[in-house]
């Protein structure tokens, strides 16, 4: 009965890019450069209904977001909330199975907080910000 309620919840999304390559050795959160200008971070999900950490701060610029799902039985997505953010990101990580980490890149310019979420757990709290800074 959840795995039926998971694929349905999964319809209504976006196209994922590609699976992400092995997870990086960086502490989740923090935020680096990588060779080719883009700004990196990578998140994590389990079973606990939290995006780790739940804030990051970035500059104005391209930005590249991973996205590890550390849980054993959780399947997470992120998107971008349209109605909490200075300007749309429609970027957005539909599924997201024990196990997986996906990657979505973008590019914001306008300052502010931007809102994120699990919309399978948005009622348990399971949300997030991205600040631009700049």
């Amino acid at each position: 009965m959840i795995v039926a309620a998971v694929v349905l919840l999964a319809g209504c999304g976006g196209a994922d890019a590609p699976p992400a390559a092995e997870s990086s050795s960086t502490a989740p959160g923090a935020v680096t450069t990588a060779p080719d200008g883009v700004q990196e971070v990578t998140l994590r999900t389990q079973d606990d209904y939290v995006f780790t950490p739940a804030t990051f701060t970035v500059a104005p610029g391209r930005v590249r977001l991973t996205v590890e799902n550390v849980a054993e039985q959780l399947t997470h997505n992120l998107r971008f909330r349209p109605d909490a953010v200075p300007q749309p990101i429609p970027e957005e990580i539909t599924l997201l199975a024990p196990g997986e980490s996906r990657t979505i890149e973008f590019t914001v310019e306008q300052p502010g907080d931007y809102v994120f979420d699990c919309t399978f757990h948005l009622q348990l709290g399971q949300t997030g910000t991205m600040t631009v800074e700049g």
